[in-house]
């Protein structure tokens, strides 16, 4: 790990390249894949089990009297973001094929991340309670709202159709797990000391289900219909919504005259999407269509959010580290005496 340090190559992205290579070396087939599937859907309950053990109560509910913060969370999360994949509609075919525009579309509709949105806050100097609940609260609703806002955008295009017993599955596979931890969590207290196994359970689940979609894409034969040049508008365009979408972030906030840590979450909160939460929800969504191709432009959208949020981060403490050692400057000056 020491090596790729050095060489700037972030682990998680690291371990979905590897994913990726031993799903196209080694697909799972037959029984195989039907074990891989119940694992895979055991890693997701157990990753939202914990999601709700580590969540108090009283924080929560002291967090959500913070309303504007959070609703102009969700606002990007649940409107600025699918206005833009449903604008994306107006881009030939020959930019984005009708699976990749539907990826595109899903990815514009999936919940804001959890660890990632709060650890980068944290890193910038923000608002890291404000940060807990705004992204617990956007993935919390985001299992309802994922599945009714496909249902109601997606189903038109003749590329999704959505299913009562789909919502039902994602409802059982995330909120009930959610919950479970929720009362659990004064006995689990000691477990949770130990931050680094939510983050392995968090990184594995989605290792399997990077792993698990490519395999399917592999066994179907998805990826020979892919060119060079689609992969390369499909991170064209993501790279283009999470600018625009960081854009309006950081000017909105300070419009809204939201102080500096709560501009903070706003910016990280609301312009990232959950790969952990969006893959599951993509093979239940999209059962019989080409997953692998679905789930392809949130997996780069994904990647390009590491990259640039960990840039943007840095520079939030690098720029409150200045303004600190300028405040205490001035203190020291006008304390001295005339």
């Amino acid at each position: 790990m020491r090596f790729f340090a050095k060489l700037r190559i972030d682990a998680f992205m690291l371990g979905i390249l590897v994913s990726v290579a031993v799903a196209v070396l080694l697909p799972a087939r037959g029984a195989a894949a039907d074990a891989l599937d119940w694992i895979t859907k055991m890693a997701i309950g157990l990753l939202f089990f914990l999601y709700g053990a580590r969540l108090a109560p009283r924080e929560a509910l002291a967090g959500l009297r913070h309303w504007r913060l959070h609703s102009s969370v969700l606002a990007v999360t649940y409107l600025i973001f699918p206005l833009i994949g449903l604008a994306l509609r107006f881009l030939p075919p020959s930019v984005l094929t009708d699976d990749l525009y539907t990826g595109v579309l899903f990815l514009c509709l999936v919940p804001s991340t959890v660890q990632s949105s709060i650890a980068f806050t944290s890193i910038a100097r923000g608002n890291v309670a404000g940060a807990v609940v705004s992204a617990s609260l956007s993935n919390l609703i985001g299992v309802f709202a994922t599945p009714l806002l496909v249902l109601l955008l997606m189903d038109t295009t003749g590329n999704a159709t959505v299913s009562p017993a789909a919502i039902l599955a994602i409802v059982v596979q995330l909120l009930l797990p959610f919950l479970v931890g929720q009362l659990l969590r004064s006995r689990m207290a000691r477990l949770l000391r130990h931050t680094a196994l939510t983050r392995a359970v968090d990184r594995g689940s989605v290792y399997l289900v990077v792993y698990a979609a490519f395999s399917a894409g592999m066994v179907e034969h998805v990826w020979s219909g892919i060119s060079p040049r689609a992969l390369l508008a499909t991170v064209a365009v993501c790279a283009g919504i999470l600018t625009a979408v960081l854009t309006m972030t950081t000017f909105g906030s300070r419009f809204l005259g939201f102080s500096r840590p709560d501009q903070i979450v706003v910016v990280f909160c609301g312009s990232k999407k959950s790969l952990a939460t969006g893959l599951p929800m993509a093979s239940v969504l999209f059962a019989g269509h080409p997953v692998g191709l679905i789930v392809l432009p949130l997996m780069v959208f994904h990647q390009i959010q590491l990259l640039t949020c960990t840039v943007l981060a840095q520079r939030y403490a690098r720029s409150a580290a200045e303004n600190a050692s300028s405040d205490i400057a001035t203190a020291e000056v006008s304390a001295q005496p005339v």
